[in-house]
C-alpha cells in the first residue's frame, strides 16, 4: 500500500496546496498519471470549482486530475483510476458520498492492490477505521461512521494544542480523551498542521517540523518527531 495522509492543504497565509505540493509529485513519481478526484467533501464549494482548484495545483507537478462527480459509473472510474485523490471538507458528507456512491470496497481493493492514494484532512480521516476522530460537524448523516480502514489507527488531523484566553470549553485533547474512554482499544494520532504521514508498504514516516500526539487510553500522551520510526502504528 502506498499513502501519503496530509493533516491541511493550506498553511496560514500560502496559496491552496502550496506547501505539500511537492511531496505529492514526489510521492507520485515522474510517470503522469490520471489521478481520480474525490471531491464529495466539498460543501461550500461546488465540485467542478473544487476539481479546477486541484487540477491546476496538480498540472504544476506533472499529474492529471479528473473528479469521479463527472463518471456515470463511480464504481468502475475507481477501478480504472491510476491513483485516488480525496481532498478535505466536511467528513460527514465524504464518507455519506463514498458510502451511498458504493465506493468503500472498490477503494479498499485498488490501494492495497498498490495504487497511491493522497488525502488530505477529511481525505486523511477517511483512511482510518471511522470517522470518529474528525473535528467536523455532523452535518449530514451517513449509513454509518466506518470508513477506508486502510490504516489501524485514527488520525486526528488538524491537531492542535490551542487553548485561547478566555475559552471554557473543551480542548481538542480532551475531546481525543473522550474518545479513548468510549474507544479503549484504539490509538489516535494528533496530526499537526505542516505534517503528513507516507506509507510505502509496511514502513511509515512522518514528515514536517511539528511532532506527532499519540494518544492510548490511560497512557500518558507521547510527543514523536520525524525522527522515529512511524511503522510501528501499521502493526
Amino acid at each position: 500500500m502506498r499513502l501519503l495522509l496530509i493533516s491541511n492543504s493550506t498553511n496560514a497565509g500560502e496559496a491552496y496546496l502550496d506547501y505539500p505540493k511537492y511531496n505529492i509529485r514526489d510521492f507520485l513519481g515522474k510517470d503522469r498519471l490520471q489521478c481520480l478526484f474525490l471531491p464529495y467533501a466539498g460543501v461550500s464549494i461546488s465540485f467542478d470549482d473544487y476539481e479546477a482548484r486541484v487540477k491546476d495545483r496538480f498540472a504544476e507537478i506533472g499529474h492529471d486530475i479528473i473528479s469521479i462527480h463527472h463518471a456515470s459509473d463511480p464504481v468502475a472510474a475507481v477501478k480504472s483510476a491510476e491513483a485516488i485523490i480525496v481532498g478535505g471538507g466536511n467528513t460527514f458528507q465524504l464518507i455519506k458520498m463514498i458510502q451511498e456512491n458504493g465506493l468503500i470496497a472498490p477503494v479498499q481493493e485498488r490501494v492495497r492492490r498498490g495504487i497511491p492514494y493522497v488525502g488530505w484532512s477529511a481525505g486523511s480521516n477517511v483512511c482510518c477505521p471511522s470517522i470518529r476522530t474528525t473535528n467536523d460537524m455532523p452535518i449530514l448523516e451517513p449509513q454509518s461512521f466506518k470508513a477506508f480502514e486502510l490504516i489501524p489507527f485514527q488520525i486526528n488531523p488538524h491537531f492542535t494544542d490551542l487553548n485561547p484566553p478566555g475559552h471554557a470549553g473543551e480542548t481538542r485533547e480532551d475531546r481525543i480523551l473522550e474518545y479513548l474512554a468510549a474507544n479503549p482499544g484504539d490509538t489516535v494520532l494528533g496530526l499537526r498542521e505542516g505534517c503528513m504521514l507516507s506509507v510505502e508498504g509496511e514502513q511509515m514516516s512522518l514528515t514536517g517540523k511539528k511532532p506527532v500526539r499519540i494518544f492510548r487510553f490511560n497512557e500518558a500522551p507521547l510527543e514523536l518527531d520525524n525522527t522515529h520510526d512511524f511503522s510501528v502504528f501499521l502493526k
